[in-house]
């Protein structure tokens, strides 16, 4: 049964980075950092439990929130101008005649 557990979430994990790198917003690209972040917190804890380690559980609360504060970082500071990238307007080209 671990062992199912452990598989779904590494699924999980592996969708969650092939969502990061085709996400076709900036948005789909955070909240794919921010599952793979809860997956991997679900590991800890999965592997605090089958190694009878529960100190474990203390990493992957302070990753957890590790975690939210990094992603409501980036959502804060991706509302900045600098961090939008705004394409050069190209001019015409003038035909010769």
């Amino acid at each position: 049964m671990l062992i199912a557990a452990t598989l779904a979430i590494f699924v999980a994990m592996f969708l969650a980075v092939i969502r990061g790198i085709a996400g076709p917003t900036l948005y789909d690209r955070i909240l794919a950092v921010n599952m793979f972040g809860t997956k991997t917190v679900l590991l800890i804890a999965l592997l605090g439990f089958v190694m009878g380690r529960p100190e474990f559980l203390d990493i992957a609360i302070l990753y957890a929130l590790i975690n939210f504060i990094s992603v409501i970082g980036v959502l804060r500071y991706s509302d900045t101008n600098e961090f939008k990238h705004t394409p050069a307007k190209q001019e015409p080209t003038k035909k010769e005649h």
